[in-house]
């Protein structure tokens, strides 16, 4: 549904681990950035989220606000979420956007009730199986897409070919990689290698319309082998997850190391910048969050410990893929490149 002013993004007020405080804030920050480009609707306790605009002194300033009674915590189990609690921020937000009175949706909740909803109300684009989140990593040589990272722990060879598919159709609409080079996860390069459902998806991969360069291995990651990275949402989670933990710790090990002497703390002041620069381009917040493929309309998880920076982003990403109607490219392009996928 477009606007004058642009796509609305519906944000789940109420999804987070400091929500609605950042929540809020990034919403109002990606407003002040957007140039009205477009704009968006917090969901959620309309008393909760005045109570803490008028904390943050910003209530003048508050967009839309529909009102949601209910929250799924984020230890709550998904599918019970969706069917007991249908008046959530979560499903409220979905079904918005099922209404086409919002054309995407937000939320750094509860990822597995974000998932439930998504598919409950907005439903699968014809053909796919199964969804995918698709994170974006960065690399020294530019950003891979890394798919499936949860959504679907248990996969079949279908589900990574169509994941291939949704990943590289991606990358050129959003991340416009003209022809993305796509690699199956695994432990060695040998298309034998691995379990029997990666030799299988390697098999379809090999016949299939994408880029295919083969298997990739963890390395090839962060060497930019591929700009696009396949596998089952288990392993893809657990990848995720380690990424995540190494920036803080090695930077932790690089400021125990230059505290030791006085010489190596003078060079760390020099150096201060650079790592700041550095940290900055690892840091998942300039992501903000990722999308949910293969759902019929656009949704974007964030972090659940997302800070203000990161829900910013997340709203930018989620106006982009609102803008470039990925699913409906993704639909089309799904016919166009594997009919027999679509």
């Amino acid at each position: 549904m477009a606007h004058d002013r642009g796509p609305v993004i519906g944000v789940d007020a109420m999804g987070g681990d400091l929500a609605p405080r950042v929540v809020i804030q990034g919403a109002l920050e990606a407003l002040r950035e957007s140039g009205a480009s477009f704009d968006v609707a917090l969901v959620g306790d309309e008393s909760a989220i005045v109570e803490e605009a008028d904390r943050l002194g910003v209530r003048g300033d508050l967009p839309r606000i529909i009102h949601a009674a209910e929250r799924v915590e984020m230890a709550e189990s998904a599918a019970s979420s969706v069917r007991r609690k249908r008046d959530s921020s979560i499903s409220v937000s979905a079904r918005l956007q099922k209404d086409h009175q919002t054309d995407a949706l937000v939320s750094a909740g509860n990822t597995g009730a974000v998932v439930a909803a998504a598919l409950f109300e907005l439903g699968r684009i014809e053909s796919i199986q199964r969804p995918a989140i698709a994170t974006v990593l960065p690399t020294p040589q530019g950003n891979v897409v890394v798919l499936d990272v949860g959504a679907t722990s248990d996969c079949k060879p279908t589900h990574l070919y169509q994941f291939a598919l949704m990943g590289s159709i991606y990358a050129r609409l959003v991340l416009h990689v003209e022809r993305p080079r796509v690699g199956l996860l695994n432990i060695g390069e040998e298309a034998e290698k691995g379990s029997e459902l990666y030799y299988e998806a390697h098999q379809l991969l090999k016949r299939s319309p994408v880029h295919f360069v083969g298997n990739v291995e963890g390395r090839d990651i962060i060497l930019g082998t591929a700009d696009v990275v396949v596998c089952d949402g288990f392993v893809g989670n657990v990848l995720l997850k380690f990424a995540e933990s190494v920036i803080p710790s090695i930077a932790g090990m690089i400021k125990d190391e230059i505290t030791r002497h006085p010489l190596s703390m003078m060079a760390g002041l020099l150096l201060k910048p650079a790592f700041r620069r550095l940290r900055r381009r690892l840091d998942y917040s300039e992501v903000g969050g990722a999308p949910l493929l293969g759902v019929d309309g656009t949704c974007i998880i964030a972090h659940g410990r997302s800070n203000v920076r990161a829900i910013k982003n997340a709203i930018r990403v989620a106006a982009k893929c609102a803008e470039a109607r990925v699913a409906d490219s993704i639909r089309a392009e799904l016919q166009r490149l594997a009919p027999e996928a679509a």
